[in-house]
């Protein structure tokens, strides 16, 4: 009994936590959490005023404390004034930023940028500032023998106003470096390389056995979505708990339809469990790096497609996403076409994933369409291809990309007409 108690506020707690996870990547959360802090901290400021902290503080450090009722006012008005003019040019300044990636970069940049959690931050702080500022002006009573100002609530007004303002001079800061698309590809690829590399480190001495699946009871996905991402711990408690294994058999990052078989578990489960197994799995059409490495793929492909534009015309920036892409590749091509979950070294969890094949080919079927005309981004290319097959000694993949290598040069044929441009890709 006391077991299933706890496992089920295991259960409740997992889910909880889930939620908040990814309501975190939305724009209000934080400044929401921190505007909230700020009505706490003023209404803690009012219960020490009653308690009598300015007056006992005018006696000992009377420097810490304004008694002046006509200059606590002024100042207070001053900054609610000031801070949402700062609040609204900023947030103007994101609108901007926003914009810009959306129309000359990717318009899938966009859920990424909005769950900046820096900028989130600075706007919680703007907003806990004005709301202590107003609540301590409305704390402020017609001036009599007995009153006594809250002189020293208005001097941490003031101090609140100067990181505010310090906020704002970083924010200033940050705003210049996030609309450089190369600070953007440079966060996406690190974002992916730091995922890659922890599920790199999980399979490291580790043996895949997973039996047959082909007999399991399947279940179907009961809405049309993209999948996006799914609790781990979630399954894994349901997986020890009831003594069985767990395959997922759609791919994270892409359209599951309804209907379509969605996991396999290896015996029967009430329908309790498996309603849990359903609420394990996220669908959405927010696109989060840190949910799937296999977005900033997307991402950085779409960034060189956009720069190889007639419109935009960058053949610089697409160089320098291929250059990302080909670091994101060193590290996929050595790691396992699944992904597996252990516990005491037994695979209970089999996940499938985009095929290293398909992956390759998604990639660099759009950048051969869009950029074979280009006979220095068609090097770059062939290049990185070189390269990626020294980091694999598998002939599979040494295959594929020979085949990948082959179409470039095909298409690199048909749209570069200079016989000279053409023997320098031959060559290498």
């Amino acid at each position: 009994m006391k077991l299933k108690i706890v496992y089920k506020m295991k259960d409740r707690f997992l889910q909880f936590f889930r939620k908040v996870y990814h309501l975190k990547d939305k724009i209000a959360f934080f400044p929401t959490i921190i505007s909230l802090a700020g009505c706490a901290f003023a209404y803690i400021m009012m219960y020490a005023e009653n308690q009598g902290i300015s007056k006992y503080l005018i006696e000992f450090f009377p420097q810490l404390v304004i008694n002046n009722t006509e200059t606590a006012r002024n100042i207070l008005t001053t900054f609610i004034g000031g801070l949402i003019s700062i609040m609204v040019f900023s947030f103007s300044m994101v609108m901007i930023l926003l914009n810009q990636a959306s129309s000359n970069f990717s318009p899938r940049l966009l859920p990424g940028l909005i769950s900046n959690r820096k900028h989130q931050i600075i706007l919680g702080i703007y907003i806990a500032t004005i709301l202590y500022c107003i609540f301590i002006l409305v704390f402020i009573e017609p001036s009599g023998n007995k009153y006594q100002l809250p002189g020293f609530s208005v001097l941490w007004s003031i101090i609140f106003m100067v990181f505010s303002l310090g906020s704002f001079i970083y924010f200033i800061h940050s705003i210049s470096q996030e609309i450089q698309i190369e600070f953007i590809m440079k966060r996406i690829s690190s974002t992916a390389h730091k995922k890659l590399q922890n599920l790199l480190d999980l399979e490291k001495d580790k043996e895949f056995n997973f039996p047959d699946t082909s007999n399991w009871i399947e279940f179907k996905s009961k809405e049309t979505g993209y999948f996006q991402d799914v609790s781990i711990k979630l399954l894994k408690e349901i997986s020890l708990h009831n003594d069985c294994r767990l395959e997922i058999v759609s791919h994270k990052g892409t359209l599951c339809y309804k209907g379509e078989v969605l996991f396999k578990i290896e015996k029967e489960l009430d329908e309790k469990n498996t309603d849990k197994i359903y609420k394990a799995f996220d669908f959405s059409n927010d696109e989060f790096i840190e949910d799937n490495y296999l977005i900033a793929f997307k991402h950085l492909k779409e960034i060189a497609l956009k720069a190889m534009s007639p419109g935009i015309n960058d053949p610089g920036t697409a160089m320098n996403a291929i250059d990302y892409l080909h670091e994101l590749f060193k590290l996929r091509i050595i790691k396992q076409e699944k992904d597996f979950i252990f516990e005491e070294e037994e695979c209970i969890i089999l996940l499938h994933i985009v095929a290293f094949e398909d992956l390759i080919y998604k990639v660099m079927a759009s950048l051969r369409t869009y950029c074979k005309h280009d006979v220095i981004v068609v090097k770059k290319m062939l290049l990185f291809l070189k390269d990626l097959k020294t980091y694999t000694s598998k002939e599979d993949k040494i295959e594929i990309i020979n085949k990948e290598i082959e179409n470039l040069l095909v298409d690199a044929r048909i749209a570069i007409t200079n016989k000279t441009d053409l023997q320098k890709l031959q060559d290498i």
